[in-house]
């Protein structure tokens, strides 16, 4: 998948199109999901051209990576759910059903999120 421009996270993040923004640093951002799976459901994506986790942890910088991280964990702390749990998401390419050609996490929480596959 190759990285479009024009997807709608680079178009938010160029102010383009407005979000519900819970967190921001130089290099992430961090906003509610329109269709939220879970009471929280946030998007947290850096601002650099990024298509999938390979493509960032292959070319990101490590200001960028730490950023990141450190998003995640201010947002679940921010959102109080920390304690009952929450889980991170990253959809990569099309049998994952990656939507958005710009790396993205999910963090969901508020609610007990069940198994994460079936069991074969």
């Amino acid at each position: 998948m190759a990285y479009d421009r024009n997807n709608v996270f680079a178009r938010i993040l160029r102010g383009e199109i407005p979000c519900n923004k819970v967190y921001e640093d130089t290099h992430v951002l961090a906003f509610r999901d329109i269709n939220p799976q879970a009471p929280t459901h946030i998007l947290v994506v850096p601002k650099g051209e990024y298509v999938s986790l390979d493509d960032f942890s292959a070319n990101a910088s490590d200001a960028e990576m730490a950023s990141l991280v450190r998003a995640l964990g201010h947002v679940a702390r921010a959102e109080g759910v920390v304690e009952s749990g929450y889980r991170i998401l990253a959809n990569t390419g099309a049998a994952a059903h990656q939507e958005v050609p710009h790396f993205h996490i999910h963090l969901f929480g508020g609610r007990d999120l069940g198994g994460m596959l079936p069991r074969r």
